[in-house]
């Protein structure tokens, strides 16, 4: 359902219903492939949601059989051949910076993986909070296999942040594919479905989250991107700092009243 004054992007299909917001990815005939457009719009739509404080948690899926299948060979990697150095920083950047959006939107994202999410959809996929995944799905970072660093749009720092450094090397070096029972091993995916519960899966986590404390779970995410950087010091002073600001919200009162109350809080 779209929703008056909320972000109308013409590359993919963007609705808000009650407090969630679903992004599907919109090229079924090309495995959901990326084009300039599509980036430029999911990075301007992730840098408008935090403005959109209707949303409480999003969702973003493919249609068809795949979820992202990465930069499309013929819409970006063909042209990219013809541009100068500095058009080139201009695009990986650009690229980047959608990353940089998705962690930094203090609305929880789920990404509901129907399919193959391969290069940069595998990122945009670990970028994600939560990643419920089909059992048909697929995770292959193969940047590398297209004569690329597999180091890309910050794959490099957030996946050893995952997997480690160990298998982390393994899986940007060799970029194969990683199948859905083994990406749940490796907490690369929160959980594994069957392909008719994968968005009602997504949708009910996206929902707990939407219930929860909103500005709490802004916060903790925020926290965990500023504590991958910090030494143990500076991160409990930073815990004791963001704690503080979470005591005086509104969430915080409402815990206590309705435990004194013994109702179930009403969170915003």
């Amino acid at each position: 359902m779209a929703v008056a004054g909320s972000p109308q992007p013409t590359t993919f299909r963007y609705e808000e219903s009650g407090a969630i917001a679903t992004i599907t990815l919109d090229r079924p005939d090309r495995l959901n492939a990326l084009t300039f457009e599509v980036y430029a719009e999911l990075h301007d739509l992730f840098a408008a949601l935090p403005d959109r404080r209707e949303v409480k948690s999003v969702v973003i899926t493919g249609a068809g059989r795949g979820f992202c299948s990465g930069g499309d060979v013929d819409a970006i990697i063909g042209q990219l051949l013809d541009r100068s150095p500095a058009e080139l920083v201009e695009f990986t950047r650009m690229t980047g910076a959608l990353i940089r959006r998705i962690r930094e939107c203090p609305q929880p994202v789920v990404a509901a993986i129907n399919g193959v999410a391969a290069g940069a959809g595998a990122v945009i996929a670990l970028a994600c909070d939560f990643r419920i995944a089909s059992d048909k799905a697929s995770l292959a970072f193969l940047f590398t296999k297209v004569g690329l660093a597999g180091a890309d749009m910050g794959a490099a720092y957030l996946l050893p942040r995952v997997v480690g450094l160990a298998r982390a090397t393994e899986i940007l070096f060799l970029g194969d594919k990683i199948a859905a029972t083994e990406a749940e091993r490796l907490g690369l995916f929160t959980r594994v479905v069957p392909p008719d519960s994968l968005l009602p899966e997504a949708r009910a986590l996206a929902e707990r989250l939407a219930r929860g404390p909103s500005f709490a779970l802004g916060m903790t995410k925020q926290l965990l991107n500023t504590e991958l950087d910090l030494d143990f010091a500076s991160a409990i002073e930073a815990e004791a700092q963001g704690q503080a600001i979470c005591m005086q919200a509104r969430n915080f009162r409402e815990f206590h009243a309705a435990f004194t109350a013994k109702r179930p809080p009403e969170f915003d």
